[in-house]
């Protein structure tokens, strides 16, 4: 059997949405073995060991460097999303280094994008990659639930919401030695119960143009694939990015989320006039007419009698006086 260029060894791939957990760590062969408990060994476990410490105590959560000499120079990096508080920081970083040494026993080029406690990454190789994109190899990961709501209405808010990060995440920043260089977390609104949480991180040392297209590879990856799916991971050693319908890592407790206002009441009913019939028109006058006669003519009567008797009674007082 041949030997392929790129092997690739997914030691752990899982994604669950409810638990929001996400781990994978990528071990790469196209830069060769080492020899275990050898020199190059010695040399990734040291500078493995010391950096979640040295990650921690850079004010924007990254850090870069080499360490022995050629051709066991062992160079690593690490980073944690912005905001990260630095015991989770310091965690992931330190899982991290633990399962690429554990679960890649002899390559010398791997990378991992942890997703607890919070977002963090850690790569090493036995060449320099300050600077460089690389986007192989390329795990994607995705729920295993399809969306229950308008596929179409969900597609168009999911491609705005992505097209918008991409810009934000990929426009440099004035920290270019910062996990906030390239990065971007965001919220968009599907109904009043589903929201779409998504990240996006490149690492800060690539150019504007090389984290903008990592993202759009990796999003459209990810819609190619398994864009009727509620939620995704895509993983590359130069970007990474996720979204799913729950939040994960840590990374949105100060994204406000502004939910459309709730429609207008309908509005009153409009009274209608009824028409009608020539019939009904001539029945309802006569009423009319009689109900304002009856009582006049009555009124008229009583009065005469009354008239009447008191004349009477006049003309019968006259004749006794005389």
């Amino acid at each position: 059997m041949k030997q392929r260029s790129l092997f690739l060894i997914l030691c752990f791939a899982h994604i669950s949405v409810g638990d929001a957990l996400v781990s994978a760590k990528t071990c790469m062969d196209n830069n060769g073995y080492f020899r275990p408990n050898g020199t190059y060994d010695a040399n990734r476990r040291h500078i493995l060991s010391s950096l979640p410490s040295n990650v921690t105590s850079q004010e924007g959560l990254f850090f870069n460097s080499s360490i022995g000499q050629e051709p066991n120079r062992v160079h690593a990096v690490g980073m944690c999303i912005p905001g990260s508080i630095l015991e989770d920081c310091f965690a992931c970083i330190k899982s991290a280094c633990d399962d690429l040494i554990q679960n890649c026993p002899k390559q010398t080029n791997a990378f991992s994008w942890p997703g607890e406690p919070n977002l963090c990454y850690v790569r090493y190789s036995n060449t320099s990659f300050s600077g460089s994109a690389v986007l192989d190899p390329r795990p994607l990961l995705y729920s295993s639930n399809d969306i229950n709501s308008n596929l179409t209405e969900f597609t168009r808010i999911w491609e705005d919401l992505v097209v918008r990060m991409i810009d934000a995440a990929s426009t440099a920043k004035s920290t270019p030695s910062s996990s906030n260089n390239f990065y971007k977390a965001d919220i968009a609104v599907v109904t009043a119960s589903d929201n779409i949480y998504a990240l996006m991180q490149c690492t800060p040392d690539l150019s504007s143009g090389d984290c903008d297209n990592c993202l759009r590879q990796s999003a459209r990856d990810y819609e190619s694939c398994c864009g009727q799916k509620q939620g995704g991971v895509v993983m590359r050693p130069s970007c990474f990015f996720r979204w799913q319908l729950a939040t994960y890592s840590k990374a949105f407790g100060n994204i406000t989320v502004t939910y459309p206002p709730p429609p207008p009441p309908p509005p009153p009913p409009v009274a209608t006039l009824q028409s009608v019939d020539e019939n009904d028109s001539k029945g309802f006058s006569s009423g009319v007419v009689a109900a304002f006669t009856v009582p006049i003519v009555v009124t008229v009567f009583i009065l005469l009698v009354l008239g009447f008797f008191r004349c009477r009674r006049r003309k019968s007082m006259q004749r006794v006086e005389c």
